[in-house]
């Protein structure tokens, strides 16, 4: 497709968080008597809100306390702060965007606060995103439901159908798709569940520009 506008999810797709946020998850609930492969947390947990994490832990057994998801935000947070990567090759995808004229956005279904702690690491990259970048979790209708990706391409101007969403998560692309959008999904070791979910999948940012016809 040629893409008139862009909505990037945030972890796993612009800042490498993903892999963090996982091993301390793992840490904490096996600490709480739940011990889920890592494939396992994967596919059931990527993509969600920590409210659900903590809501469907708890039903397969994991003895979490009230309050659990506000202590773990903050362990995660000071984590995240020591150093959190940016997706190898996001930078020269956003510069080609730039070249192209075409308009990006942010769509997370993380915090406002985890955005600004992982992208406010990297130079100029919170500026690019500056009156752009949204949080589903803060809108009340996290992703997979629509809202927050409609929104983006209300504040970009660009109908919904000409809009191409990047993901990593099956939840992501289920939203895409309620909100009548292209998804591509960065998977660098594949990814069944978010192929499943109606997303193209491309393992590498090098090639996302070509895919975008920019």
């Amino acid at each position: 497709m040629t893409a008139a506008a862009v909505i990037f999810d945030c972890d796993g797709v612009v800042v490498d968080s993903e892999p963090i946020a996982f091993d301390m998850l793992a840490d904490d609930l096996a600490a709480h008597g739940l011990n889920m492969p890592r494939h396992q947390m994967e596919t059931e947990l990527l993509g969600g809100t920590m409210r659900g994490v903590w809501e469907k832990a708890r039903g397969l057994g994991a003895d979490l306390p009230e309050g659990w998801v506000e202590a773990f935000y903050e362990k995660l947070y000071a984590r995240l702060l020591l150093g959190t990567p940016l997706v190898p090759g996001i930078e020269a995808v956003l510069d080609a965007l730039d070249a192209a004229g075409v308009p990006f956005a942010m769509g997370s279904n993380g915090s406002p606060r985890k955005m600004e702690i992982t992208m406010g690491q990297h130079g100029g990259l919170l500026a690019r995103f500056k009156g752009r970048a949204f949080s589903g979790q803060a809108m009340g209708r996290p992703k997979p439901a629509p809202d927050l990706y409609l929104h983006c391409a209300a504040i970009m101007g660009v109908e919904p159908e000409a809009c191409a969403v990047i993901e990593d998560s099956a939840t992501g692309a289920l939203a895409a798709a309620a909100a009548g959008m292209q998804c591509f999904g960065y998977a660098p070791h594949g990814s069944p569940p978010l192929a499943a979910a109606g997303a193209v999948l491309f393992t590498r940012m090098a090639d996302l520009p070509g895919l975008l016809g920019v």
